[in-house]
């Protein structure tokens, strides 16, 4: 098992945001968790990459604790969080946002070779390599933080809301570059609004509900569980 977590509380001030969320995620899964604006989804990532401090309960990678580490210890440990809205630097250029992706890394010839990666898999990237970030098109900017994001040459990549404000041609194309990504080794945790696309790459998820994981299981039962397609696959029940 890749990431483990257990009981894991979480408050904003006095507010109890994650209620004793368990769940698990195996070398080599897409696992995703989905649910409502405000179910927890988010803060479960920013949890596991140390952005937010746990109150109760553990987070295991890899066999060790890693709970309220500094968020540079996550990344170096082989965690990688993009976050939701993209947060790339809009008044640095493509290649110097790429670059902040590597900062923890000393191996210029791997990192060399993770930028020719990623200009692979991205190629409008290559092509705006010198262009600020803010002119980018929002595509652009989301395969730009997923960029950023590989750069660390994660082993599990914490995606947040990678669909979001993008058109639906473009949400199929990102979908596509996360299965890819995932085929070539990289294991993902994925926190998606767009539960049919979610539920289509994912081999397990895990529903929230006001910080509670209600309901668990392959992509396949959950996608026809009634109260799922009902309330997020934008079915009648």
């Amino acid at each position: 098992m890749m990431l483990e977590v257990k009981n894991l509380d979480v408050f904003y001030g006095n507010i109890h945001a994650l209620h004793g969320i368990s769940f698990e995620v195996n070398k080599g899964e897409i696992v995703t968790l989905i649910g409502s604006n405000g179910a927890g989804k988010t803060t479960i990532l920013r949890s596991i990459s140390a952005l937010n401090r746990v109150r109760g309960g553990e987070v295991i990678y890899n066999g060790k604790p890693i709970a309220n580490l500094k968020a540079h210890q996550i990344v170096k440990l082989g965690i990688s969080h993009v976050p939701e809205g993209r947060r790339i630097i809009g008044s640095l250029t493509v290649l110097e946002n790429l670059m902040m992706g590597a900062y923890i890394r000393s191996d210029k010839a791997g990192i060399q070779e993770s930028l020719e990666e990623v200009f692979t898999r991205f190629p409008r990237l290559k092509e705006r390599v010198k262009q600020l970030g803010a002119t980018l098109s929002g595509g652009e900017q989301q395969m730009l933080a997923i960029g950023r994001g590989l750069m660390a040459k994660p082993e599990l990549l914490l995606l947040d809301e990678p669909s979001m404000g993008l058109s639906p041609i473009l949400v199929e194309e990102i979908f596509d570059i996360i299965s890819s990504i995932n085929k070539l080794g990289t294991t993902i945790l994925l926190v998606e609004q767009n539960a049919f696309m979610a539920l289509q790459v994912a081999q397990r998820g895990y529903v929230l509900e006001t910080g509670r994981i209600v309901l668990s299981g392959p992509s396949e039962k959950l996608r026809e569980d009634e109260q799922v397609r009902a309330a997020y696959l934008g079915e009648i029940a």
